[in-house]
């Protein structure tokens, strides 16, 4: 699946509204650019989207089914 059908996907299922999709698009365009990119812009890249990801941090605590379509254990 290229950029573009990540794209589609996530605009076909409401997927604006899901960071770690978006995050997910940002590193497959990143991905499709590796051979433009020198070694350190790459690593560069790599390191804002990988801070991204874990500034999202558990956004979905008690939204387990919403987002992942199952429900939590019970405690």
């Amino acid at each position: 699946m290229d950029s573009t059908d990540l794209a589609r996907f996530i605009e076909a299922t409401d997927g604006i509204s899901k960071p770690w999709l978006l995050v997910q698009l940002r590193l497959k365009k990143l991905q499709e650019r590796r051979a433009e990119l020198s070694d350190a812009e790459y690593i560069a890249a790599l390191d804002e989207l990988q801070t991204d990801l874990m500034n999202l941090g558990e956004w979905w605590v008690g939204r387990e089914a919403e987002v992942f379509g199952f429900e939590p254990p019970k405690e």
